[in-house]
């Protein structure tokens, strides 16, 4: 999986390419223990994800937690087979996503 950053300010949008699975959710870990200090917008652009597993959605989970008492986040161009998996596991129900 590939991790593109982009920070103007205090919002940061972080683009995933490839897939979100028990070998790269670590890498993701790490930017969002480290990168989301003094970000109010956090914002996740997957477009170019095309799977996500359950450790993959743990990351997102903590940085939702964080997030939650720092600003915002939100999930963008999520393909039709991430959100089905959102929608199956409940996800969808507290993350924001946007078309």
């Amino acid at each position: 999986m590939e991790i593109k950053k982009q920070q103007t300010g205090s919002n940061l949008t972080i683009s995933l390419v490839g897939r979100l699975d028990a070998v790269t959710s670590p890498e993701l870990d790490k930017v969002v223990q480290k990168e989301l200090e003094g970000i109010t917008d956090l914002t996740f652009d997957m477009q170019e994800l095309v799977y996500v597993a359950s450790a993959g959605l743990r990351v997102l989970l903590v940085a939702q937690k964080r997030m939650k008492k720092q600003g915002n986040m939100k999930l963008i161009h999520v393909n039709k087979d991430v959100k089905e998996v959102l929608e199956m596991t409940g996800f969808i129900d507290f993350l924001t996503v946007e078309d």
